[in-house]
């Protein structure tokens, strides 16, 4: 590996825990990151030299608070700091602070950063944006093409989001046990929309948003080394990873969505299935049920089924019950109904989302379902309605293709239909 492979998978590591200790010493988001960029910078000029630092973490975070309080003193007019070389010298420094760095100090550090960075203040957007940038150290280039808007725009969203968080009197007080817990569930949300926002991506979003998935499942698992007890987070990072392991299978050639019963299993990640079962078995021995472990549970009953016939409908319709009493949605009720089709038939399911229409009629989804449903019936022409409403609701010009072929076949069927229809029969 090269100088800058290694120093760069160190940096990227060590960034979450250095940031959250600068941003505690400095509270203030740009002169944490300020600090950072510093001690980056003075790592890549001497590591190669001197090799990696026992803790590169401690050593980031050390010669970061030595640059901050340097630009500060220079602010001020007062006396700089010493020397490069003598500053980077920090052998027995380092030992120091790295003894003195104990796991509760680095679980609040971490936590603490991202909780800012999902602060309740700031709209989804802006706490995805926040995040990558700051915990993840992507730049505003990437984040700004993994969300398809021009990088000004990024740019001035982030400004936003770090002007929001400075006018909000955000505490960097350790978190108590109740507030920590509230923290990590608002944490784990972020991660999930983070995830969401790579994962969802097709055509070619999916080459530019697709490290987004993967950004959320390495933060995720950094939070689950630091809560190994939690079994929320192993909920969420078992989702993550049970439906990332579908991916290669998710679109065809084309860029075209291919639904999950038609994929090629084959193509499947299975050393991340099975990762991710594994954690899905250890949240559930814990006995205490969360909404993101149900839906774990419920990806791993598609992930172990060989085709998909061999699915057990009946027990995902039994785990999606349990996931309305714990989380009810209009949209729980809807995934609800695709079990509900497959085991009962499209009429019983036709009427569990049909008292959803007035707070789904905004959504793909349901008008897609909906359409699907009326299709089997033979209700041909509410489900090209259905369609064509889906069609104008569709977020991607994939999700569109794929409900345009449903019409299409429909518009075959009809002319088929009329051709045979001879006068007189």
């Amino acid at each position: 590996m090269s100088d800058l492979a290694w120093i760069d998978a160190a940096l990227t590591a060590a960034r979450p825990q250095a940031m959250g200790a600068l941003l505690r010493w400095f509270r203030d988001l740009d002169a944490a990151e300020e600090a950072f960029q510093d001690a980056c910078l003075r790592a890549l000029r001497t590591w190669p030299e001197k090799g990696p630092p026992r803790d590169p973490a401690s050593w980031l975070i050390m010669v970061g608070r030595n640059a901050g309080i340097d630009q500060a003193r220079r602010q001020s007019r007062q006396a700089p700091l010493p020397p490069d070389e003598l500053i980077s010298d920090l052998e027995d420094a380092e030992s120091a602070a790295a003894d003195r760095l104990d796991g509760a100090d680095y679980r609040d550090d971490v936590l603490r950063l991202l909780f800012i960075c999902c602060h309740p203040d700031l709209p989804a957007t802006q706490q995805i944006a926040l995040a990558l940038r700051i915990v993840s150290g992507l730049s505003v280039k990437q984040i700004a093409r993994a969300f398809l808007v021009g990088e000004s725009a990024m740019e001035q969203r982030i400004t936003r989001a770090k002007s929001r968080i400075a006018g909000a009197g955000v505490p960097f007080e350790p978190p108590g046990p109740v507030e920590r817990a509230e923290r990590l569930a608002a944490v784990a949300a972020m991660l999930y929309l983070v995830f969401n926002e790579g994962y969802s991506g097709t055509g070619t979003e999916a080459q530019q948003r697709g490290p987004l998935a993967d950004e959320a499942i390495r933060l995720a698992r950094l939070l689950l080394r630091l809560y190994p007890a939690e079994p929320e987070l192993m909920g969420l990072t078992a989702l993550m990873l049970l439906q990332h392991a579908r991916t290669p299978a998710r679109l065809d050639a084309d860029g075209q969505v291919v639904l999950l019963e038609d994929q090629d299993r084959g193509l499947w990640h299975r050393r991340m299935i099975a990762e991710g079962l594994a954690l899905v078995d250890k949240a559930m021995r814990h006995r205490r049920p969360g909404p993101y472990q149900v839906q774990a549970a419920i990806a791993a009953l598609h992930d172990q089924a060989a085709r998909a016939e061999d699915t057990d409908w009946a027990q995902i319709d039994r785990l999606y019950q349990t996931l309305e009493r714990l989380q009810p949605s209009p949209v729980v009720t809807l995934n609800r109904a695709v079990a509900v089709a497959k085991l009962n038939g499209p009429a019983d399911a036709l009427d569990m989302i049909e008292p959803l229409a007035d707070r789904l009629s905004g959504y793909f989804y349901f008008f897609g379902l909906k359409g699907a449903l009326l299709d089997q019936l033979g209700r041909f022409d509410e489900a090209r309605a259905c369609f064509d409403r889906a069609i104008a609701l569709a977020h991607s010009p994939a999700e569109a293709a794929h409900i345009r072929m449903h019409l299409d076949r429909l518009a075959r069927l009809k002319s088929s239909d009329a051709d045979t229809a001879l006068p007189g029969t």
